[in-house]
């Protein structure tokens, strides 16, 4: 398999600043860009099987692309931050445009897609709505996987019964089916497509063993949201939803507790109307290792000439 590189970005923060981790696939000076970001507690290599997909394809079709997936602060290989209350999206939005503004200097950046999934598609949306970002081109391309503007309480109360509680774990198939446990909702993988999503969510102890790759801090600030703070910040996304331009399609598990039908209906709606594809047998949130799921991405992101929708 065709490895990425690890590369760092320097960022600030309330203390002395933090690095954040990236893995460029792809061709480093194509003018065309896909960003790729991970759900709360993942980190970038989750993609691996999509952008190696997306490459090829772009090879296919002679149109060279430069793909990055960054591990969000405190996850895979970025730094953890002293304050845990700077793991909010604030943060995040400022991580990625400081990325952005880096890979634009280093091979300039013409058109600029983005994949995120969950927490990943929040950053994407904000980025795309938001006004008066110092974007170096505005997002063309918006894939939004298993998220919208309105997050079902229910599922952050589930997500709240796991994150940020640390163990230990002899090997890694231990590991990786301590994680399986707890991520029912991905769907149906075969064992190996378990163990490849799983490896990078582990890291070596020095005295042996493994244990779960992002800082447990990432939970405080997590822990600290109300239903009513919920409720306030849904308005807020929502006001952001409807002023993105960027063609933007919606990936839902049929069997999803976070993203609702009737979000995903409303999005089909209101702002940019994004289409809306949807995974039988899936929950929250779609890997995008799947055939299906994969082509949903390619699809969209490199269609042929017959099915290209218009640019806004």
């Amino acid at each position: 398999m065709t490895e990425p590189t690890l590369h760092y970005v320097q960022c600030s923060d309330s203390s002395s600043g933090h690095r954040m981790a990236w893995w460029q696939w792809g061709d480093p000076t194509a003018p065309r860009l896909v960003v790729c970001v991970h759900g709360l507690s993942r980190q970038g290599r989750d993609f691996d099987v999509v952008v190696q997909a997306l490459i090829h394809r772009a090879e296919e079709m002679g149109q060279p692309v430069r793909v990055v997936c960054p591990d969000v602060v405190g996850r895979g290989e970025s730094d953890w931050l002293k304050d845990p209350m700077g793991y909010q999206f604030t943060t995040y939005v400022g991580d990625m445009l400081t990325m952005l503004a880096q890979l634009h200097q280093s091979a300039p950046v013409e058109t600029l897609d983005w994949v995120g999934t969950s927490m990943g598609g929040i950053i994407g949306l904000s980025l795309a709505g938001l006004p008066n970002l110092p974007l170096p081109v505005p997002i063309r391309r918006l894939i939004l996987n298993d998220v919208g503007p309105t997050i079902e309480w229910a599922a952050l109360e589930r997500i709240g019964e796991y994150l940020g509680k640390s163990a230990n774990f002899a090997s890694v198939e231990q590991a990786a089916a301590a994680m399986r446990a707890i991520s029912t909702s991905f769907g149906p993988h075969t064992d190996e497509q378990w163990l490849d999503l799983s490896r990078p969510m582990l890291k070596v102890l020095p005295e042996g063993g493994f244990r779960l790759h992002y800082d447990p801090a990432i939970a405080v600030p997590f822990r600290h949201v109300t239903r009513e703070a919920s409720v306030q910040g849904e308005a807020a996304l929502w006001q952001i939803y409807d002023r993105i331009s960027a063609q933007t399609l919606v990936l839902r598990g049929a069997d999803s507790d976070l993203l609702s039908t009737a979000t995903a209906q409303a999005m089909s709606h209101r702002g940019p109307k994004a289409r809306v594809v949807e995974f039988a047998g899936v929950g929250h949130a779609p890997t995008l290792v799947a055939r299906e799921q994969v082509l949903a991405v390619l699809d969209f992101l490199l269609p042929s000439s017959a099915d290209r929708p218009e640019s806004p």
